[in-house]
């Protein structure tokens, strides 16, 4: 059985490689500048887009409500934030539960362990369960979105994480999980956004919006979540799949298309952080975004 959306003609082929020379999809890493980016773009022939809205106008596309949005950057929203933190006190639930997620962060992806390399086939089991996968390096991976024939290049970005998330997301919500990858809703663009490397600036834009590498959160997006993990330990990875699903709202929403995606990804974290700070968030499903996931 064939996989959907692979590169297939000549044309097609050389149209992709002159996209991905004047534009990357970026995994931002402060403390490492030189991390690879980028992945393979999705053509899609069945279902062109509509030609990209003017740049002016992508501030109308965002989802959900934003009556409140401008409230987080102006003055009364930045102190609405200090008096938060000002008055925020982790219990020990929520500091071991931090602590635990933090560990996870320092985890690189490894190609000489073997429980990494399991999961890594496991990815590919869960995405593709009828197409056998003929190796760990292989340019079958270029079918999932990732950059190149070896994923392990792509890691560098997020660390092993990224992986584990992208497996809880096809595990937790399998239905999702199959419709964002295989692109089966919406009109979609000619070059769609590569799956699999998507995933992974999920995944970095997550742990820098949540404030992760730092002791303690500051701000209401990173307090909130920690008081969402007193709830449920699987927050992070829970909320990961609802970003995904946002960014994929996102990218239908503003018509994008591939040389787009950057920004999709930071009209997507705005409507993240604007959910993030909504007062009386106790419960990952006090969200708004979170009946994407049943959509």
């Amino acid at each position: 059985m064939g996989i959907p959306f692979q590169l297939q003609a000549q044309q097609g082929l050389q149209q992709g490689r002159a996209i991905l020379s004047e534009t990357k999809i970026m995994i931002k890493k402060e403390s490492s500048p030189s991390e690879p980016a980028g992945g393979q773009p999705t053509k899609n022939t069945s279902n062109p887009l509509k030609p990209a809205m003017p740049a002016a106008a992508k501030v109308n596309a965002m989802v959900g409500n934003r009556t409140w949005f401008g409230g987080l950057f102006n003055g009364s929203g930045k102190r609405r934030q200090v008096n938060a933190e000002k008055n925020f006190e982790m219990t020990p639930i929520q500091e071991q539960r931090l602590q635990k997620l933090k560990d996870r962060l320092n985890i690189p992806y490894d190609e000489t362990r073997p429980d990494h390399l399991e999961s890594l086939k496991t990815l590919w089991k869960v995405s593709f369960p009828d197409t056998k996968l003929t190796g760990l390096v292989s340019e079958q991976w270029k079918d999932m979105g990732w950059q190149g024939s070896n994923p392990a290049t792509d890691f560098r970005g997020s660390g092993f994480v990224s992986l584990e998330n992208l497996l809880f997301f096809s595990r937790r919500y399998p239905a999702a999980f199959q419709r964002l990858l295989l692109k089966t809703q919406g009109l979609r663009a000619q070059w769609e956004y590569p799956f699999a490397v998507a995933g992974v600036n999920i995944s970095h834009m997550l742990i820098q919006l949540l404030e992760l590498n730092s002791a303690r959160p500051k701000y209401l997006p990173g307090i909130n979540f920690v008081r969402m993990l007193s709830e449920h330990e699987e927050a992070f990875d829970i909320l990961y799949c609802i970003a995904f699903e946002m960014m994929d709202a996102q990218w239908l929403a503003m018509r994008a298309s591939y040389m787009q995606f950057n920004d999709v990804l930071e009209a997507t974290k705005a409507q993240l952080e604007r959910e993030l700070s909504l007062e009386d968030l106790h419960r990952i499903q006090d969200l708004p975004a979170y009946n994407l996931l049943f959509k």
